[in-house]
């Protein structure tokens, strides 16, 4: 297993991170018991994992207590770093959601005592919250931060210019700022590369990437003309939205074409294209059995040919939002300057073009 550094922090994790949204949970994400979990996360520790993610909403705290009573053995709990979030209603009160002050606070102390911890590793944002001010959100976090409740913050699902005015809110205060952002990237769903990625090379945040296969249609198990009986996608599963299944299944061709050929599963080839992306830390995978863990967690060892990803790459292309298509159409123009940067990871292949 390889270890990276957590963005600019000196904190290394392993490129598989552990997600636990089916501890617990309901039959269409996945209902994984207390003995279950606890094969899961000797089997994911086993394989060299030391990044376990959660968050308090994740069916209503039930993933974070399994997950912490899982961990409460010595030697479990000397190798996990756990990652959890905040943001979403906890209850009916008014107070109890949102990323005010009262809410953060309050929800991490109750985070702390599911997970039977003295801290969390990584505190995240789960989603931005435009209603309360984001001066109020990141001092309730610094707050986190001294205190030693929280060792490091990070972002999830936030825009652009969310994670910039917060950064930059965080650097004039001279405030812990966030490490890492966890945003959802795949081969199938490549929007990130727009503004997300580029921001985390530039501002050095590391990037964790959930739902790596695109909640399961990146299995291989999905094709034109067949699909599984059981499994997320055939229980009217909607995340991410599919919007051109021509095009899915033309990346599925290729990635099935490519599995083949290293005799492996369609999913280890989509989570081993995303550890080879630019500013990728860590993918979170997830399972509704040991198997599929297993599987995954074959991934990490998986080396892709330069033309397998070359094809990769160019079968699930994304368009060009704009501004960035009008830089392409002006990139030819400007390509003897010093100073040009083509924005997104995604423009490399038509740079070279």
């Amino acid at each position: 297993m390889e270890y990276r550094y957590l963005g600019r922090s000196g904190l290394r994790v392993s490129t598989m991170t552990m997600g636990t949204m089916t501890f617990g949970g309901s039959e269409r994400i996945g209902n994984t018991d207390q003995a279950a979990a606890d094969r899961q996360v000797d089997l994911c520790l086993d394989h060299g994992v030391n990044f376990f993610d959660t968050a308090n909403v994740y069916n209503a705290g039930v993933s974070e207590e399994i997950l912490g009573q899982a961990l409460t053995s010595p030697t479990r709990r000397e190798k996990a770093l756990v990652a959890s979030k905040v943001r979403f209603p906890m209850g009916q009160d008014p107070n109890e959601r949102g990323l005010s002050r009262h809410h953060i606070i309050a929800q991490c102390e109750a985070s702390l005592k599911r997970l039977k911890r003295d801290h969390i590793d990584l505190y995240q944002v789960h989603e931005w919250d435009g209603r309360t001010p984001l001066e109020e959100t990141l001092a309730a976090l610094n707050t986190l931060v001294e205190h030693g409740k929280v060792r490091y913050i990070g972002a999830s699902n936030y825009s652009g210019w969310h994670l910039m005015k917060a950064l930059g809110i965080s650097d004039a205060r001279n405030q812990h700022r966030f490490v890492s952002q966890q945003i959802h990237y795949s081969l199938h769903t490549r929007d990130a590369e727009n503004e997300l990625v580029p921001i985390s090379l530039d501002q050095g945040l590391g990037i964790l990437v959930w739902s790596p296969l695109a909640g399961g249609l990146l299995s291989g198990k999905y094709r034109r003309d067949s699909k599984p009986e059981s499994g997320r996608q055939t229980q009217e599963f909607r995340e991410p939205p599919v919007y051109s299944w021509d095009a899915l299944y033309d990346i599925i061709d290729v990635l099935v074409d490519v599995a083949s050929a290293h005799n492996v599963s369609g999913a280890q080839v989509a989570l081993a294209w995303l550890l080879g992306r630019p500013g990728v830390t860590s993918v979170i995978i997830g399972g509704r059995n040991e198997d599929q863990f297993k599987d995954n967690l074959a991934a990490a060892d998986l080396k892709l040919t330069e033309e397998e990803r070359a094809r990769l790459d160019a079968v699930s292309q994304p368009n060009l939002m704009y501004p960035y298509w009008h830089q392409m159409l002006t990139a030819s123009d400007r390509l003897g300057d010093a100073d040009l940067t083509l924005i997104g990871p995604h423009l490399e292949a038509e740079k070279r073009g």
